[in-house]
């Protein structure tokens, strides 16, 4: 080996050293870094100060018709959990059935039925409104937390997304990308991660988008039974929202709620909640089920869907229920 060559070896390594060492700096977020990101990422105003969609305005009607286009198959996936009913550690509030006409008593040709559920948590999926997390006593583009009340809320409320969302989803399969069947509970996703995924799902994401972040929480969920989930969970890394900022996505959804949880930021229990819903403006879809969705994707070597989703207008609501579906 010539000298030369024994230089640029030790430079590579010096230099493979050195990114090793400084990568886990941008890991270390603190409480005083997603303040600051509060205002650098923040779309108040961006689309008018009576603005109540936030970055679903990305979703325009030029990206509907494209995303329309990726339908060749006509094969339609649910990204639904099936309603959970049964109590347990990771579902404190089951949805409930209640039966007002059944077959054995109706009083006519029909059954009823009334639903309950309190949906927001880690079982059932559902829509985040943007009224549905405040920062500093404000919500999304400064309206006041005051305007939440018994009423519900007069400002961002889930009304507001009536027309539904018809857009790219574009499924970002981490358990996949690292060769496993899913990721443990508090594993962080980072936005290096996410790159990665892109490379390998040969798909960048883009304007308009709405992404699915896989953990597996299911398929662990299935292998080894449920657990806390709001307390232990892998989901994304407070620094990730700096990439889902530039990329001007509209919306993330994930198979638990999106942060992963403890938070490893100090102070800040849910940092992804609280950049996407306050500070961008950006809906979240938490708890969707994204097994089969995975399975169909691998299949096709396709991470790319037509995705369609419509939340109940409840007027003033904080969130709704719903059943994202996804068209090949």
């Amino acid at each position: 080996m010539t000298s030369r060559s024994i230089l640029r070896t030790a430079l590579a390594a010096a230099l493979s050293v050195a990114f090793v060492h400084a990568q886990p700096s941008s890991h270390n977020v603190t409480k005083a870094d997603v303040d600051k990101w509060m205002k650098e990422l923040s779309n108040w105003g961006r689309w008018g100060n009576d603005d109540q969609i936030g970055t679903v305005n990305l979703i325009t009607p030029a990206k509907r018709k494209q995303a329309a286009a990726l339908v060749k198959e006509g094969i339609s996936v649910s990204l639904a959990r099936l309603t959970e009913t049964e109590k347990a550690v990771d579902n404190e509030n089951p949805f409930r059935l209640e039966m007002n006409w059944t077959g054995a008593n109706t009083p006519g040709q029909f059954s009823l039925d009334t639903l309950h559920v309190l949906y927001h948590g880690f079982a059932h999926t559902h829509m985040d409104a943007l009224c549905h997390m405040f920062y500093e006593g404000k919500m999304y583009n400064g309206f006041s937390k005051d305007v939440v009340t018994d009423q519900g809320s007069s400002q961002n409320g889930i009304q507001n997304f009536k027309n539904g969302i018809v857009t790219r989803g574009i499924l970002m399969d981490i358990p996949a990308l690292k060769g496993v069947p899913y990721l443990e509970p508090k594993t962080p996703i980072y936005p290096e991660d996410l790159v990665a995924w892109e490379k390998k799902a040969g798909v960048k994401v883009g304007p308009g988008d709405v992404i699915f972040i896989r953990t597996g929480r299911w398929a662990r969920r299935e292998a080894k039974g449920p657990w806390n989930v709001g307390e232990e969970s892998a989901g994304l890394h407070a620094s990730t929202m700096k990439w889902v900022h530039e990329r001007d996505v509209a919306m993330v959804g994930s198979d638990a709620a999106s942060d992963v949880m403890p938070s490893m930021v100090d102070g800040v229990v849910q940092p992804i909640h609280q950049l996407l819903l306050v500070a961008m403006g950006t809906p979240i879809f938490d708890n969707c089920d994204l097994e089969a969705i995975s399975a169909e994707c691998a299949r096709r070597k396709r991470w790319s869907f037509l995705l369609t989703a419509s939340p109940i207008p409840v007027k003033n609501g904080t969130g709704s229920p719903l059943n994202p579906i996804a068209t090949f």
